[in-house]
Formats: C-alpha cells, structure tokens, sequence
C-alpha cells in the first residue's frame, strides 16, 4: 500500500478544525514516494466532516498536474466496516461500461501521525477526460438530494430554482442555463414529444447502465444525489457518472444493514420514472440489467476482487487508530457481501420476470 505524508503548520490544522466546513484550503506539503508536492488542503464531504476521522480534498499547486490531475480526494470511508465498498462499486461501473474515477488504498501521516487507511479518488473534471481520451464538455455535480430532475424537492415543495442541488465543475453560465431548459423539458413536455426529444440530449444507453449499476449497488441516493453530469463535446448528449458510493453492498451511509429488497429494480427519479413509462426505454433498460445480473453482479464475479481488496487491506488496519477491527471481522465482512449479492441477484431477477 502507497504511503503519503502530508506536511502542514499545525496552526493550520487548527484552523481547518475551529472552521470544519470551510471551503478555504490551507497550504501543505505531501510526500509520494520520494517526491514532494505544494498542495492545498481542506477537508470534504458532509457526514464525515462531524467524524473523528475526516475525509481530505487536496489540490496540487506546484507542480499544478501530478499523474494528469490537479486534485484527488482521499475518502477516510469511515462509516464502512470493509473500507471497500466504494471502490468496488466504482470498479464495478467501469466494468460495466460506465466512465467512473479510479480509486486506490493509501496509508496517510500527516506530520508524522498515522491518520489511517484512505481511499484516493480521482476528481472527475475536464483533467479525468482528458486522461481517458474523451471529449471536453460541462462537467455539474449533483451536490445535495435536491438534484432529481424534478420541479419539486424531495420533501414535495417546490423548487426556487431548477438548479437547486447542482454546482458547475467545468464550464460556463451557459451550461447551467442548458441543464436548467433541459430539466424544465423533463418536466413539461408530452409524452410524444419527451420520446423524440429526450434521445435528441440524453445518451439512453449510457444513461440505463448507470441505471442499472445504481440499482445492482443499491445506493439509495444514487438516484438524486452522488453522481455528476457530463455533456460530451462530440455527442452533445449528456451522459452521468456515478461518485460516493460507500453506502451500497447491503449497507447504508451510515453503515447500517439495508434489506437486500430496499430499492426496487425501477429506482426512483422524475427522468427514470419518465423513460421508463415507456415500452422501448424499459425493454431496453431490462435487457441491460439482466446482462449485467447474469455476467457481472455475481459472487462469482465478483468474488476474487472482493478477496484481493479486503486481503490488501488486512496488514495495515491494526495501523488505523480510527479502524477498530481484525482480520477475522474483515472476513465475515466479506460473507456479509457475497450474501448481499446473492439475495440482491436473486430479488432483481425475480422482479424482471414480472416485468418482461
């Protein structure tokens, strides 16, 4: 496992810690290897910034691109007894087709103090692209639940702003002024009109598999929260990417058991439900998931990544002072899953039979 050290004035640490949601970051050093970097640092997310171990977003300064990226963020997984289950299900959507960040284990010092396991995660903007060969467009995360395509907020009232719950990444007013028509068309036109139109702006394959991928996973704010918007510059559709997925796998954000029948093989979002009402989109969506069901949301499949992360992990756990765990609780952790999978498979397959 990677080892990176990070360097800060230990009155900015302070700083960070007076001021836990600041946007503002603090000047660093971090050591990779044997190579040093300028960084910015503050911490992220919105849970784990209450926890005792907090999540980091770092941006390099000098040089400004390290590995092609200008910022990673490293995911102190807190809430999860696996410490994997994010990069399995980002692993899991590339497998299936979908643009995902890359992620990989690390064990972070900072000023010499060992702060633990963490999961870097790349950042998924205009440099992810690039690294990847894909074409430049708007990049819009989908930063709170207020991101469901809908003209009303999760809690029924209705919305200020068709762009509550979304924040530009990569690119101009103009792309938030896209995004806020196409929302309002999503909402507005007829069915006729929404079956022409909406393949006219959405890639619906792309669009189905993340569908798919979210329901497989059962990340239940998936559907409304956890993914970003990208808007190929070749295609001019829109395509989503999926991102925070530790509450999946048969547990929840907070680490917490779900009922492998807690998300329905439909999902729930206003453009889901809309695509599906009708018979093409949903034949379609149907004929991906059982693809995916049969060939890769399997133990099977799945099986000798799950035992090659969680076996990676297990010299270093006694090194996390925040990891309260051992060897044999990451092994029944592992059965937990396959569990999971076996009994998520099994509901999702019998829901498609009563479909088709």
């Amino acid at each position: 496992m990677l080892k990176y050290e990070i360097f800060i004035n230990p009155k900015l640490v302070k700083q960070l810690d007076d001021d836990i949601w600041t946007k503002n970051h603090v000047p660093g050093v971090l050591k990779m290897g044997d190579k040093r970097y300028k960084i910015g640092l503050c911490y992220r997310g919105n849970v784990i910034r209450k926890k005792k171990k907090k999540s980091y977003h770092i941006v390099f300064q000098k040089p400004t691109l390290v590995d092609g990226a200008h910022e990673i963020h490293l995911n102190a997984e807190y809430s999860d007894i696996s410490l994997s289950r994010n990069k399995l299900s980002l692993d899991f959507f590339e497998k299936i087709g979908v643009t995902a960040p890359h992620s990989k284990h690390v064990l972070l010092f900072i000023n010499g103090i060992c702060k633990g396991i963490y999961l870097e995660l790349e950042s998924f903007d205009q440099y992810l692209l690039q690294k990847r060969k894909l074409p430049l467009g708007p990049i819009i995360y989908a930063t709170n639940y207020h991101a469901n395509f809908s003209l009303l907020t999760p809690e029924k009232n209705l919305k200020t702003s068709l762009l509550e719950g979304y924040t530009l990444k990569y690119g101009n007013k103009k792309d938030l002024s896209d995004l806020e028509q196409w929302i309002a068309m999503i909402n507005s036109l007829k069915n006729e009109d929404f079956q022409t139109e909406i393949p006219k702006i959405l890639d619906i394959n792309q669009y189905l598999t993340w569908l798919a991928g979210v329901v497989c996973t059962q990340n239940f704010d998936g559907f409304i929260h956890n993914y970003a918007l990208y808007k190929n510059g070749e295609s001019g559709l829109y395509e989503i990417t999926p991102w925070d997925y530790d509450g999946t796998w048969g547990r929840d954000l907070h680490g917490r058991p779900n009922d492998y029948d807690f998300v329905p093989l439909t999902g729930f979002n206003t453009l889901t439900g809309r695509l599906l009402h009708f018979p093409d989109f949903k034949k379609k969506y149907l004929g991906i998931l059982s693809q995916i069901l049969e060939k890769n949301f399997t133990v099977d499949a799945q099986k000798i990544k799950i035992d090659n992360l969680i076996n990676s992990l297990k010299p270093y756990i006694h090194l996390d002072p925040f990891f309260d765990t051992t060897e044999e609780r990451l092994d029944k952790e592992k059965e937990f899953i396959y569990n999971f999978i076996n009994e998520r498979n099994r509901f999702l397959t019998q829901q498609l039979l009563q479909l088709q």
